[in-house]
């Protein structure tokens, strides 16, 4: 999400007036289990495997702010990991009872056939048919005949007992022994199997693919969900997290203050307050209502502290890299596909407090901008290495690279430069063409869909992603009736000639605020344009003053015209965008008031409370269809005319980049790092089969062939801070060589582990 075009983002201490007079619980008050957990489940014993250095080479060492305020922006908008790379820097019991035998014979009798009633029909007409049809789609290599268990999301807690599957109504056992009744009206079933974790043949929906066929990007609809605030938490979505600290001379603003403020919270359990959000917040539970909601993807933003920090980075490493292994196999379970999006990057990409922090960009930009555009690009590669894997590459189709990049500020033609380099890269690891890694995701950067429709010819499979917003721009004042269709005028058009021209566009995030309402949409300490209290804004208001969020937030009082017309504007977005996921899933509840506080941005709370529609297909043909998009050339498939990008763009677009902004700093000159460390590779999950055997779950690196040692600081030089170097000085004797590719050669697969 973005958000907040006239605060600026390099001031790193917002407003504080809105929020100052506000009575807190103690901090320890929410973490008690009975306030602090949103949803359900439980922490597990996780068994990983360690992450290992891989090909260690010459290596000798140990929302979201909206950046325009241009009018057209309603149409944009214990992990075992190595050690940190050191950097120096400048700055009561039951009664029991007598049950009649008869009467227990007759109900297992019943039991049973139910039980045959619903499994044998889906595994003679789904399940077996897909192990004998479609076994070289497998998502694994060897065997195919069920997905991962529910006691078995990548944390090996023992053998599963009990069914292999279920559609609807039927018993879901999670990994803590709980159950609860899947829900799914749709087609849909789940699928389980100790002894082969990674099949693909559980379906979120009859209509959606099962994963171990390839998704059709022509013919299939994305309708999916973001998990914003899991596993990078922001303020408007997990409001708990922040709430203790924001009266404190440094308040939490971002995840780099949450971080500190955290850690010197000893008495609350210090940064492993973190993990309990990560345990909590989202759960196997989550995915089973997203398929049972007629979705099929969920987007999943990941931070890079996921695999590495540095040790001047208060960031919790690795520990959440654990729940993307978690989502990964509550997904495979469901018959979800995942969007996995870097949200946060080196330095930051954008300046806005979901990067890491608030404040100014670092990333491809200032002096430290091509150093953490190198780290960055080690990040993207050893993602993309796990997801390549075979356990993993229909699972995980899309992946965007960079979260929101704010191109105005780093420049169109520096971040092609960088997309250059990153596809030759990412294409040397995945060899190129359909099935051959994922598809590489790019954010449009806010601007318009089409400054981007002849980006980069020759490119192997690249997705536009584009967050499209209402609220973040002047306020309308018209009556909700009258904005239902507007997502329609605004975004249809746009959407279908990108799809045309560039090829598969996607709405990554877009809501369902017509306003800029909700506790913190802004940033911490900051107002709303609605209420005219958002520092540096002059336009429009609501008209009601400094309380007039306070009808819009109070979503318990809305009435039925407010939730029809809040309904129809979401299926105007779901028609207009095609290809979407809703910002976000869930929003966390205030531990002040005990309320979510942000109900537009929240799809489980309207499809509790009927403003969000029961089946997503009801929103097909809303908009009237007139300016459809053309079918997708081979080209934008990974068929003919992709993978050879034209000469005259690489020349245009030489890395790294002649000049950075904002001074136009000669990159020849910048303090760079040097590829001689380590690859950090991910670590993997190992599983438990019937027979208690140990099942792996690959070996996190998928081309045995990419050794390349990562980029790391140079030994004995003194970097300046590497997300504070906009303007500092430049370090002499701070550059290491450089890695070039010139080819892309086809890779070699890892063998499996013996």
């Amino acid at each position: 999400m973005a958000y907040n075009p006239v605060a600026n983002p390099a001031e790193p201490t917002p407003r504080l007036a809105s929020f100052e007079e506000e009575t807190l619980q103690p901090p320890a008050g929410f973490r008690d289990s009975g306030n602090f957990r949103d949803s359900y489940g439980a922490p597990s014993n996780a068994s990983f495997d360690s992450a290992q250095p891989f090909g260690a080479g010459a290596a000798n060492m140990p929302y979201r702010d909206d950046p325009s305020s241009s009018a057209n922006i309603l149409n944009k908008e214990d992990t075992g990991y190595p050690p940190s790379p050191p950097m120096e820097h400048g700055s009561t019991a039951t009664r029991k009872k007598k049950t009649p035998v008869p009467w227990i014979i007759a109900g297992v009798a019943g039991l049973a056939i139910v039980v045959v009633a619903v499994v044998v029909p889906i595994y003679f007409t789904v399940i077996k048919k897909n192990n004998d049809t479609a076994a070289s789609q497998s998502d694994h290599t060897g065997s195919n005949t069920g997905s991962n268990s529910g006691s078995n999301n990548g944390n090996d807690p023992g053998t599963t007992k009990g069914a292999i599957t279920g559609a609807d109504g039927s018993t879901v056992t999670m990994e803590d022994g709980t159950t609860f009744t899947y829900s799914n009206k749709f087609g849909g079933f789940w699928v389980q199997d100790p002894d082969d974790p990674f099949n693909g043949n559980a379906q979120a929906q009859s209509w959606s693919p099962p994963l171990n066929q390839s998704w059709d990007w022509q013919n299939n609809k994305i309708r999916g969900v973001n998990l914003g605030g899991w596993l990078v938490p922001e303020p408007f979505i997990a409001p708990a997290l922040y709430e203790p600290y924001m009266n404190l001379s440094t308040p939490a603003i971002d995840e780099w203050t949450l971080s500190e403020n955290m850690a010197a919270d000893t008495a609350n359990g210090g940064l492993d307050q973190l993990e309990k959000h990560y345990q909590t917040f989202i759960t196997e539970k989550d995915f089973a209502a997203i398929a049972g909601a007629g979705l099929n993807w969920v987007r999943l933003p990941i931070p890079f502290w996921a695999i590495q920090k540095y040790d001047n980075e208060p960031f919790l490493e690795g520990v959440a890299w654990k729940y993307v292994l978690k989502a990964f196999s509550w997904a495979r379970k469901y018959g979800i596909r995942i969007n996995l999006d870097l949200h946060a990057l080196p330095g930051s990409q954008n300046g806005y407090n979901h990067s890491g922090k608030r404040g100014s960009i670092n990333f491809l930009s200032g002096v430290m901008g091509i150093a953490n555009a190198e780290r960055g690009l080690d990040y993207i590669r050893i993602l993309t290495e796990f997801i390549s894997q075979d356990e993993y590459k229909n699972l995980v189709p899309l992946f965007g690279v960079i979260n929101e990049a704010r191109t105005a500020d780093i420049g169109m033609d520096v971040i092609g430069s960088f997309y250059v380099h990153m596809h030759d890269v990412l294409r040397n690891v995945t060899g190129l063409g359909e099935g051959n890694g994922p598809y590489l995701s790019i954010h449009d950067g806010f601007q318009n869909l089409a400054n981007w429709a002849d980006f980069m010819p020759g490119k192997d499979r690249f997705a536009l992603d584009t967050h499209p917003y209402m609220c973040f721009t002047g306020v309308d004042t018209t009556p909700l009736a009258q904005q239902i269709r507007k997502p329609c005028r605004s975004w249809a058009a746009e959407t279908n000639t990108s799809w045309s021209e560039f090829g598969v566009t996607t709405a990554g995030e877009w809501s369902l605020a017509i306003n800029d309402c909700g506790r913190w949409i802004n940033g911490v300490g900051a107002g709303t344009r609605y209420e005219g209290t958002l520092n540096g804004y002059s336009g429009t208001t609501g008209g009601d003053g400094p309380q007039g969020c306070l009808a819009w937030n109070d979503w318990e009082k809305w009435d039925d015209t407010t939730k029809a017309n809040l309904k129809e504007v979401a299926l105007s977005s779901m028609d207009a965008l095609q290809n979407w996921f809703f910002w976000t899933w869930k929003i966390g509840a205030s531990s002040i008031s005990g309320k979510v506080e942000s109900p537009f941005w929240s799809y489980s709370l309207g499809l509790e409370n009927g403003w969000i529609p029961t089946d997503p297909r009801e929103a097909a043909g809303v908009c009237g269809g007139t300016s459809p998009a053309s079918a997708l050339k081979p080209s934008m498939t990974g068929g003919p005319g992709s993978g050879q990008i034209s000469a005259a763009w690489r020349n245009a677009h030489p890395w790294p980049p002649a000049t950075l902004a904002p001074s136009g700093y000669n990159a020849a000159e910048l303090p760079t790092y040097t590829p001689t460390g380590p690859i950090p590779v991910l670590p993997t999950p190992t599983f438990t089969d019937s027979k208690g055997q140990a099942v792996k779950g690959g070996n996190g690196w998928f081309n045995a062939q990419d050794t390349d040692p990562v980029y790391t600081p140079v030994a004995g030089c003194t970097y300046p801070d590497q997300w504070d170097a906009v303007s500092a000085d430049i370090p002499s004797a701070c550059s290491g060589s450089r890695r070039v590719r010139n080819v892309i050669p086809q890779p070699k697969r890892t063998p499996p582990p013996s």
